[in-house]
């Protein structure tokens, strides 16, 4: 035909440019899909006997919107509304955006509020809606639909034209060559197609608006001044009008559909070589990311801060819910690539796929365990050094308080011990210098605790690898050298008491009364002041209670411990009254101590005011702890319901994937619907993980009302998700298989009876003891040989067990009829004619040109008795199809 120019072959595959717009509706793009929706909608409506002159008036009332519903889907609507009230108006919209939205369409933005309102913007919407659900959708060429399938049928249609290229819905028509195109090319009496001109578009379109009107009974849904004058037409105004046009041709002829089978398989072989380079770069990145991942799992390095560490913890948070996620899919979806890919290659009879070396998908699961045991190694090193690091500051703080304390006490207590005042001091001045000296070994007693205390804890930090134990070190030395010579110098100075003490005779009892009561006395309330103040840690309810039990108890005793203040204040109170009385000259201070009245008031009111303190802080302990029990108890009952959920499913799925009843569509379509209920069940699992972080924020490290822990939901939650998606998979596979291979159902069923019979151990794979005993079963006699050949085909990759594909596909090999090499039969015929060869001229009109050549390649030239030169024959056609099968 002239009319084709094998020369431009190759600008079909040159894209256009690319046009990048917003989605907003301009005002040429406005006027376009006005006049097309309305025209589009008129050409059903008139089936009915009416029409509309204005898209967004006349639909308003939701009375024609119905109508024109009923006749594209041919089915009843509900009886609308009659009235003229915008409720009215609303109602009978709504009832037809509910009848689109039955039919799987989902209506974004789009209600009946601005239908009613007559809004262009989303009437025009509504109308695309509906031109793609009942116009657009059911388009299918060649396992591509919708807007896919239409342009590739436009493609095929048009390819052996010059000057058509079409690439898209808009630009691609300006020049009215390609509406022309589809029209001569199923009507060729209609338009002579070599006198058209690319450089009169006006003419063109309006030639192909005019004949499609007149002859084909398809609507004039465009003008052409619109079309040229606009820099990129409407897409949806061009496919809604070419939409017409492939409903009009719909009839296929037998040698398109002859060519697309050829076309088909071509496809496969494709299809199939991209798959392999898929597989091999998604498992070389997956196998990369695990490299550079596990080491840093692996990395203990410990921090000197909690901050530091707190850091870390969010760091692996981040990892666990952004980066892991990902991946976990990526790998789900490497093994359904690989098995989809190993059927397809089966039933293609090609060789099975080896990847690279490393990179099988033992190999990935290998490296996948491996990092999911250094990630549970990291998170359990995490959680013990924020122990460690929390123990140590506490320890820290305590040693600091304890040590200050100490030196406060300690301050000059080495400069009074070395003083030699008892040698100038009169009889009754040494006894109450030796009654002082009691005192003060009786204080120094008391202390003896604490400094045991602080060196106790500064032993803990330096086992604990405190990051400033030197400085602690250095400080408690210095402490227990310097309570070491205070022992040395309280000893030496009682030896020069007591050797002046047999010269002495008198002493004042209520001194030293006051002195010995006192001492202990302003011990007790300095230990109470430290205890009041002291910092803790509390994990559980039951702690804080026990804290607060004994504050409590502490508290009883404010009772007496003020009716003993009382009475040291009585004591002093008689000395000054003696004093007073028989005008003794005491300098008017206590030779036994330094404690004063004032500084026991002074450490009491103190005492007073700590207490609430401490009853306000153990309150507030006592609530986070009560809201630490309450995120405890939220977690386990979450978790006792999703962990055991979880397992139902898991074993749920193992009896579906062993005892599936009905057609496999029926158990693919079951399975599906039970992977949708999984999926919805995922917001649970969002839940859970949304308190197990305030669990980990909130620093709670053990949990008394589950048994699960939030790895073990993680974990979980991701074998359910692979192990459901497997399933699919592998029914999807069974019925590539079965659609390939011609296996009825009622064979399929023997299949999955015999192969579940001899499944003995249930887990949905045979050991070769049992597929052994499963061919003999089924009149198989072969010895060890035919069983290995037979072996080798089922286990390609020798790991011992045959899988019910595997199964299938070796049992649906045995019965196979010679329907494929029919169908190519019939194909050849179709092209070839009468004739017993096709020629290379004919193999590239029929078919798209990088397919064409393709084949070409492969084929070698026909050799019968009548050869022609460039011809092909049909061995070497179906060779180049199938490869050296059975064909």
């Amino acid at each position: 035909m002239d009319y084709y120019d094998s020369q431009q072959t190759n600008d079909y595959m040159q894209p256009e440019e690319d046009w990048d717009r917003d989605m907003l509706l301009d005002p040429a793009w406005e006027k376009q899909q006005r006049k097309t929706f309305t025209a589009w909608c008129n050409s059903h409506l008139r089936k009915a006997g009416t029409q509309i002159e204005n898209i967004e008036e006349d639909f308003r009332d939701g009375l024609k919107l119905m109508l024109l519903l009923e006749v594209i889907s041919g089915e009843r609507l509900a009886k609308p509304e009659r009235g003229k009230m915008r409720v009215h108006k609303i109602s009978n919209v709504n009832k037809a955006l509910d009848f689109i939205a039955s039919k799987g369409v989902k209506l974004v933005s789009i209600g009946a509020e601005e239908i009613v309102d007559g809004n262009v913007k989303m009437t025009l919407g509504m109308i695309w809606t509906i031109i793609l659900r009942f116009a657009i959708q059911d388009i299918s060429v060649e396992e591509t639909s919708a807007k896919e399938g239409l342009l590739l049928w436009c493609q095929r249609k048009t390819a052996p034209y010059k000057n058509v290229n079409i690439q898209n819905f808009h630009i691609s028509w300006k020049d009215g060559l390609g509406f022309c195109a589809l029209i001569h090319r199923h009507r060729p009496e209609l338009i002579d197609y070599g006198k058209l001109r690319k450089d009169d578009p006006l003419t063109n379109l309006n030639t192909a608006f005019d004949v499609a009107e007149k002859y084909l009974d398809i609507p004039k849904m465009l003008d052409a001044e619109d079309i040229v004058g606009t820099a990129r037409p409407d897409e949806k105004a061009i496919m809604t009008y070419v939409s017409s046009f492939y409903h009009a041709f719909s009839g296929a002829q037998k040698a398109e559909t002859a060519a697309n089978r050829i076309c088909k398989v071509l496809a496969v072989n494709q299809e199939n070589e991209q798959l392999m380079e898929d597989y091999e770069k998604l498992a070389s990145d997956l196998l990369e990311w695990i490299r550079r991942t596990i080491p840093w799992l692996e990395n203990r390095a410990p921090e000197n801060t909690m901050q530091a560490m707190q850091q870390k913890l969010e760091d692996f948070r981040d990892y666990r819910r952004l980066h892991k996620p990902p991946k976990v899919q990526e790998k789900c979806q490497l093994e359904i690539n690989f098995n989809t890919l190993q059927t397809k290659l089966r039933l293609s009879n090609r060789p099975a796929f080896m990847p690279s070396e490393g990179k099988m998908v033992s190999d990935i699961n290998n490296a996948w365990g491996s990092l999911e045991q250094a990630e549970k190694g990291y998170e359990e090193w995490l959680l013990n050094e924020i122990r460690r690091l929390e123990r140590l500051d506490h320890l820290a703080e305590k040693f600091r308080q304890k040590a200050s304390i100490h030196e406060s006490w300690t301050d000059g207590k080495e400069a009074m011990l070395q003083q030699k005042d008892y040698e100038t001091a009169t009889l009754s001045e040494i006894k109450a210098l030796l009654k002082k000296h009691e005192a003060f070994e009786s204080d120094l007693a008391a202390h003896q605790d604490r400094v045991e205390q602080i060196a106790a804890i500064a032993q803990e930090l330096n086992e604990l690898d405190y990051y400033d134990s030197p400085s602690v070190n250095a400080r408690c030395q210095k402490i227990c050298d310097q309570w070491d010579n205070l022992g040395a110098l309280t000893q030496k100075r009682r030896e020069a008491l007591e050797r002046t003490e047999k010269l002495l005779e008198t002493i004042d009892q209520l001194y030293l009364e006051y002195a010995k009561r006192a001492a202990p006395f302003n011990n007790w309330m300095e230990g109470a002041m430290e205890d009041l103040q002291d910092t803790f840690i509390v994990h559980t309810i039951e702690e804080i209670q026990g804290l607060t039990t004994a504050h409590e108890q502490f508290k009883a005793t404010l009772p007496d411990a003020d009716k003993e203040r009382q009475a040291i204040l009585g004591i002093h109170n008689e000395v000054s009254k003696i004093v007073q009385t028989y005008h003794v000259n005491m300098a008017g201070t206590n030779p036994y101590t330094t404690i004063t009245p004032q500084e026991i008031n002074g450490k009491w009111d103190h005492v007073r005011q700590l207490v609430p303190r401490r009853d306000q802080a153990l309150l507030e302990e006592h609530t986070r702890q009560q809201q630490n029990e309450r995120l405890r108890k939220q977690f386990g009952a979450q978790a006792n319901v999703i962990g055991p959920w979880i397992q139902t499913k898991m074993e749920e799925i193992g009896r579906i994937s062993i005892e599936m009843h009905g057609t496999l569509e029926d158990q693919l379509n079951h399975l599906r619907q039970y992977e949708k209920s999984i999926i919805n069940y995922k917001p649970k699992i969002d839940q859970l993980e949304g308190d197990h972080q305030q669990i980990q924020e909130a620093l709670i490290f053990d949990n008394k009302h589950t048994n699960y822990t939030m790895e073990h939901i993680r974990v979980g939650w991701e074998q359910l998700l692979t192990t459901i998606a497997r399933t699919i998979n592998e029914v999807e596979n069974q019925i590539l298989t079965r659609d390939a291979k011609g296996i009825s159902q009622e064979q399929m069923n023997e299949f999955r009876a015999s192969f579940n019979h001899f499944d003995r151990k249930k887990t949905g794979m045979m050991d070769s003891e049992d597929f052994r005993a499963c061919l003999i079963s089924m009149g198989y006699n072969m010895g060890e040989a035919e069983f290995a050949r037979i072996m080798s085909i089922v286990d390609p990759n020798r790991l011992g067990v045959v899988t019910f594909q595997a199964f299938i596909d070796f049992m649906s090999r045995e019965t196979a009829d010679t329907d494929t090499a029919d169908q190519v039969m019939a194909s050849f015929k179709i092209l070839a004619g009468d004739k017993n060869y096709i020629t290379v001229d004919e193999l590239r009109r029929e078919l798209p040109p990088d397919q064409a050549e393709y084949c070409i390649a492969r084929m070698a030239p026909y050799s019968g008795p009548d050869a022609v030169p460039g011809a092909l024959d049909y061995m070497s056609f179906s060779t180049a199809l199938y490869g050296e099968s059975d064909l």
